[in-house]
């Protein structure tokens, strides 16, 4: 205990020297969560640019527009030239833009089925999707519109066209997020994510800093030659700030922006915990496969991105080609967000997680497999520094 105890304070006094290590960790993490938190304060998004290229200028039509504009999520943008509204969707003022043509209202009147030109840009997925959604929302509103004042006029009573006009009424109900908000299903999951980034490349950087400057050998001899000793004393400062953070990160979500949580606080901490140690166990894995600092570095980051998309929360891994689905098991943050879809949903406990609890802890082991290799640099140095 007293080598581990004398490396845990060598490690306190280089955190102390170089506030990279606290700018890399503390710093990040709570620029990410006023970015995003600010971002999507307001849940969903409101008041999109919507163009509308009215040719027709019938009651109809300006009926629809009044609509459209008066929803929450567009925002009507008029326009007297299709090709000035297509510039702007192209140059990014706005997500989308209808076109009524000409003779719209008289096509509708008289039965000949009236075409509606809608031009979404998706390169802007969220805005562009929600837009089109709206743009459909309306035109099905309008059309019942349409359609019930036919009924009215052939005799049929308020209740009657209703019936007619939509004969299955749809009663949604949308579990643990009701009100759409954005933020509930991509910060629970998009900040622990930046965590594990941060975990993962700080590892990296104090483990192979060693190398780098070559301090190893001082670092062993006073871990009495035990590389076993070495890394205990050396990363479990770091534990301690990280999973302090994740605690932190989990009261935050939960506490001070009301997330929806119907399971335990405590069983969310646990989650961090193992996202937390999981993601040490493989930046230091990573630093053990490559003993060379610039080469584990740049793995490290490119892992760390890789497992924002395959997570699962933005696209289901269930989507994904087989061999993808089977690449998505390398990544801890996949099982934290089983287990947080779990947890915060349906309060399931460890009866509905274990799997994933497994899994976390199987991360554990992977620098036993080569740790005799980081001894071997660490004590000879024959690696390369630059």
């Amino acid at each position: 205990m007293k080598s581990i105890l004398k490396i845990i304070r060598r490690e306190l006094d280089i955190i102390r020297r170089r506030p990279v290590y606290l700018l890399a960790s503390v710093g990040v993490l709570v620029v990410n969560i006023i970015f995003y938190y600010t971002l999507m304060e307001d849940g969903l998004p409101h008041d999109l640019p919507i163009g509308l290229v009215d040719l027709d200028q019938s009651s109809t039509s300006r009926s629809f527009s009044q609509q459209l504009d008066a929803t929450q999520l567009g925002q009507v943008i008029y326009y007297d030239d299709l090709h000035l509204a297509r510039h702007d969707m192209e140059t990014g003022k706005l997500t989308s833009f209808v076109v009524i043509p000409e003779g719209f209202n008289a096509d509708i009147q008289a039965n000949r089925q009236p075409h509606m030109g809608c031009y979404v840009n998706s390169l802007y997925f969220v805005g562009g999707a929600l837009a089109y959604k709206d743009i459909l929302t309306m035109v099905s509103l309008t059309n019942g519109a349409v359609q019930r004042q036919v009924l009215r006029a052939k005799g049929y009573n308020e209740r009657e066209a209703r019936a007619l006009i939509q004969p299955i009424v749809l009663d949604q109900h949308q579990i643990g997020n009701p009100a759409t908000n954005y933020g509930v299903y991509l910060n629970g999951v998009l900040l622990p994510g930046v965590l594990e980034m941060i975990v993962i490349l700080i590892t990296v950087y104090a483990v192979g800093t060693e190398l780098k400057y070559g301090t190893s050998k001082q670092l062993m001899e006073m871990a009495e030659g035990s590389i076993e000793k070495a890394l205990l004393g050396k990363l479990l400062p770091y534990n301690i700030i990280f999973t302090v953070l994740g605690i932190g990160l989990e009261l935050l979500l939960f506490y001070w922006f009301r997330y929806p949580l119907r399971g335990s606080i405590g069983w969310m901490f646990i989650d961090i915990l193992l996202l937390v140690t999981a993601s040490e166990a493989l930046g230091l894995f990573i630093v053990e496969l490559f003993p060379v600092l610039r080469l584990a570095t740049s793995v490290g980051a490119i892992f760390s991105v890789l497992g924002f998309s395959l997570a699962g929360f933005s696209l289901p891994v269930e989507a994904m080609p087989p061999y993808v689905q089977g690449f998505s098991a390398i990544f801890p943050l996949r099982y934290y967000y089983l287990i947080h879809v779990q947890e915060t949903l349906w309060g399931g406990g460890f009866a509905f997680c274990w799997k994933e609890v497994i899994h976390l802890l199987l991360f554990l082991f992977l620098p036993v497999v080569l740790m005799r290799r980081l001894e071997h640099a660490y004590i000879y140095q024959e690696y390369e520094r630059d």
